[in-house]
């Protein structure tokens, strides 16, 4: 079971850091990632993270501002966003799959998804 949690409301150029944490279970051989749903828009894919830490993003919505990052110790994955735009306002939910180490940017790569927390980011 994946926990998201970290989103709140924010002004834009701001920040926030959103953790995933697994419950019972390691994430040291688990690909892990994040994905985002604005209203009315599909689920996006923003940042996900290899079990060795190689990390791939989606250039075009986040480059340069978001980061992700992972602590097996305690099981998480975490979501740097800095310079927030409203068009980052969204769910974003955590993902994360064992069959392969390598990150992946599909939805049905992942297994496993959080319940999402919410971003709001207002102008």
């Amino acid at each position: 079971q994946l926990q998201a949690s970290g989103g709140g409301l924010v002004q834009a150029g701001g920040s926030l850091r959103l953790s995933c944490v697994a419950s019972g279970r390691t994430i040291s051989n688990y690909r892990m990632g994040w994905f985002r749903q604005g209203p009315g828009k599909e689920r996006e894919f923003v940042a996900a993270i290899s079990t060795t830490g190689y990390t791939i993003f989606n250039v075009e919505s986040v480059k340069g501002r978001f980061t992700i990052s992972r602590d097996n110790g305690k099981k998480t994955v975490y979501l740097q966003m800095n310079s927030l735009k409203p068009e980052d306002t969204a769910v974003y939910y955590c993902a994360a799959d064992r069959t392969f180490p390598s990150p992946s940017r599909y939805p049905n790569d992942y297994y496993y998804w959080g319940q999402g927390t919410q971003v709001t980011v207002s102008s």
